[in-house]
Parts: C-alpha cells; sequence; structure tokens
C-alpha cells in the first residue's frame, strides 16, 4: 500500500534544472564540461545535510555515497542512479522553470517564445496529469528533466530513508554520473569503490514504466578520401569527398531505416554528424536496434550503400569504422529476474500499475549492467526530452520517489 510520505522533490528539482550541466561530444575531458562539477558539488552538500556523511564527489565527476543500513539482514547492496548532464541538442543555459499548478488539460504556451506550446492533443500522456502540477522551461532552453527528475527523486528517497527508521532496509549505494547524454557516463565509474550488487537507473518516462531492455548500439564513421584538384582545371580529375558524402546520405532508404520512420522494436541507420572539403570528409552514423544480428543487418546497408556510390568515384577510397556503443542489457538481466520483479513489486506497491517497456535508446544501466551490475530503469515522469517542450509532473516524482523507498524496503523483506 502507499506509503504516507512528505516529499520535497519539486524544491530540489526547481535549483537542479537552473544549474548549467550541459555536456559536450567534442571535448575530450572527463568530464566533458567542468560546469557539471557544480550540480556534483550541491548534491553532495545536500546529502551530508541529511546525513550521509560519506558523499563525495570526484575527479571524474561521479558523485558517491552511501545510505546505510538499518537492517541486521544480510541484504543485497543496491544501487540508485542517475545523470546530471542534460543534452547538447539544446540550451542548457539560463533555465528558467515554471509550474503550471493544478493543470486542466489545456495546452502550454512558454512565455519566453510564444511559439513555444505545448500542445495537449501532441502529448496524450497530458491527460493523466489533470490536477496535478506541470513543470516546463520558459520557451527559450529545454527544462533539463532528463534526468534532474532521477536526481530529484532519489534525493527526495534518500532523505526519506535517512529519516524514517522504521523503514527497515539494506545498504544501499548512490551513484551521480555526468556525461549520459554522449555515451561517456560509466566510462571512469569505479565499480569496485561502488560496491553494488545491483542498480537501478531511475531515467524513464511515464509514470509506473520500467524499462528492462534498450536498444543495442554501434558508431559508424566513414572516412571518404577524395581527390582535389583547382576547379578552373578539375575536369576529369575532381572527385569531391564532399559530393561522394551527400550520394552516400542521399542514397539511405526514405521511408525506412530511420528514426523519423521508425517506431517500437524497429531499429535504424542515423547520420549525425557530417564535415568535410574536396579532398577528404567524414560522416558519423549511430546505428540502434534490439539485437546484435539486426546491428549487422544495417551495418551491411550501409557498407553496400557506399560501396555503390564509389563505383562511380575510381579515385577515391573510404573506410568504414564500426565501433560498439552498447549493447541490450535484457540478456543480462534475464539471469537476475528479482532485479526486476521486486521494481514491479515496489512500483505496485506505490499504487501504480507497472508497465514493461523498452527503451529506444540506452541508460547508463545499459553499459553498467555488462560491468556486472544489472541494472533496469526505472521512472522518473520526464517528457519530451532534449527539447524545448519537456515537461515533467511533480506528482509523478513523488511517484518515483515512493517507488525507490518501497523497493529498498522489498529487498530487505525478501531476504
Amino acid at each position: 500500500m502507499p506509503l504516507s510520505l512528505q516529499h520535497a522533490v519539486l524544491e530540489r528539482f526547481l535549483k537542479y534544472v537552473q544549474i548549467d550541466t550541459q555536456s559536450d561530444p567534442n571535448s575530450n575531458s572527463q568530464p566533458s564540461t567542468e560546469k557539471q562539477k557544480d550540480l556534483g558539488r550541491v548534491l553532495v552538500q545536500e546529502l551530508k545535510t541529511i546525513g550521509i556523511s560519506d558523499a563525495v564527489l570526484d575527479e571524474y565527476g561521479y558523485v558517491y555515497a552511501t545510505i546505510p543500513a538499518n537492517s541486521e539482514k544480510e541484504i543485497p547492496v543496491i544501487c540508485f542512479c542517475s545523470h546530471m548532464d542534460t543534452s547538447p541538442d539544446s540550451s542548457g543555459t539560463g533555465v528558467k522553470p515554471i509550474v503550471h499548478k493544478n493543470y486542466q488539460g489545456q495546452d502550454l504556451i512558454l512565455p519566453d517564445d510564444e511559439s513555444i506550446i505545448i500542445k495537449a492533443e501532441d502529448h496524450p500522456d497530458l491527460k493523466e496529469q489533470i490536477g496535478n502540477d506541470i513543470v516546463t522551461a520558459s520557451g527559450t532552453t529545454l527544462l533539463g528533466a532528463d534526468n534532474k527528475a532521477g536526481l530529484a527523486a532519489i534525493m527526495d528517497a534518500a532523505r526519506i530513508l535517512m529519516e524514517r527508521p522504521d523503514l527497515k532496509h539494506g545498504k544501499i549505494r548512490i551513484l551521480f554520473t555526468p556525461d549520459e547524454e554522449i555515451g561517456r557516463g560509466v566510462d571512469k565509474v569505479d565499480m569496485e569503490r561502488l560496491g553494488a550488487d545491483f542498480g537501478y537507473t531511475v531515467d524513464g518516462e511515464k509514470r509506473g514504466t520500467l524499462e528492462d531492455e534498450t536498444f543495442s548500439a554501434d558508431g559508424v564513421t566513414i572516412k571518404i578520401q577524395g581527390v582535389s584538384a583547382h576547379p578552373g582545371f578539375a575536369k576529369g580529375k575532381l572527385e569531391s569527398a564532399i559530393k561522394i558524402a551527400a550520394d552516400v546520405l542521399a542514397a539511405l532508404p526514405k521511408d525506412s531505416l530511420s528514426p523519423e520512420t521508425t517506431a517500437g522494436r524497429e531499429g535504424f541507420i542515423h547520420p549525425v554528424q557530417l564535415s568535410g572539403v574536396a579532398e577528404q570528409a567524414e560522416i558519423k552514423f549511430i546505428i540502434r536496434d534490439f539485437t546484435e544480428s539486426k546491428l549487422l543487418e544495417h551495418e551491411a546497408i550501409l557498407q553496400d550503400i557506399l560501396n555503390k556510390v564509389l563505383e562511380q568515384y575510381p579515385n577515391s577510397s573510404a573506410e568504414f569504422i564500426v565501433q560498439e556503443q552498447y549493447r541490450n542489457m535484457k540478456t543480462v538481466l534475464d539471469q537476475h529476474p528479482e532485479v526486476v520483479s521486486n521494481a514491479v513489486e515496489a512500483i505496485e506497491r506505490a499504487g501504480m500499475d507497472a508497465i514493461a517497456s523498452s527503451i529506444r535508446g540506452g541508460t547508463d544501466g545499459s553499459r553498467l549492467s555488462f560491468m556486472g551490475l544489472p541494472c533496469p530503469n526505472i521512472f522518473a515522469g520526464e517528457h519530451a526530452f532534449h527539447s524545448k517542450y519537456e515537461w515533467v509532473s511533480v506528482q509523478d516524482m513523488e511517484k518515483s520517489a515512493e517507488t525507490l523507498v518501497h523497493l529498498a524496503m522489498i529487498w530487505a523483506e525478501k531476504i
């Protein structure tokens, strides 16, 4: 049954989103932006304020902390994890959060750019939010609910567990990561230092959702070597790498295998970056699907497109470089069914129906699962992430925190 809890997620969330933590895919530093540590320091101080004395921010931008066990049982150590960075896809500078209290189904016009309208018809989950409080940005930035809603939920759950000795639980580790949005969220995690047996990322969308499956992901880089020549004397000589790259992109399927034409369990080939001059050009792709065999199929299609284009440019060449990014965590989680079943029970105890779902993307949990920490993803209430249309419900964040409290207790009860 739902617990009687006093929440403080909104106050924390509003503070977090006003701290710019955008990560940078073009940076080689760790973390990719030093400003992510600004939020890390705030979180460490808040953790210490609620009595978690070992909270620390390390040199790489990770926050580690421990909620001590208050049970005599030998209980597996679980970890709650969220990321601190926001997406490079939309500005995170100068976020001005707006709380729309007692939402009644209307479109939400954002005041700093009235062309940005969160329309109820475009966001069907808003129908479930009547009477709740919705938080948006002001129209010129993203909100940062991805993943500061998760941070707020974990922090609220941590405070409750520290204040309520009647809620019995084992040792719980907290991990806040940088650079998740650029695929480096667990690059420098010290797994020995973390010392957890099982984990949960709190980085999901709709209330009640539990995700135990992600895309598998590869990156592909095509490096094109063309033939440069003075344009005034180029006839029969010039083979522009830029035009070769354009031909490759033009040959991609128009009605399939792209993010804009796929849904559900369909994968895609997605160009994400193009650069070059006449002599050399480079295209970066992300390849996504739920199985490795499908990834190989998509990569073969792309390789075939490249080969056919190069037939038209006999003096040019290209490298086709594949880099593994992450794999579907379900293959690991299926070996530890209690990790998922305990989360389902926690969601139900918090008064919701558990919604099993697959992620058309990845989380830190994708890689953590293959690093020895089986780690499904629990909802945080975030919607329309990576955009100026982003929104979150205060009540959904509270339910996420309540779910985490129940989850901590269930692990103790099962022993």
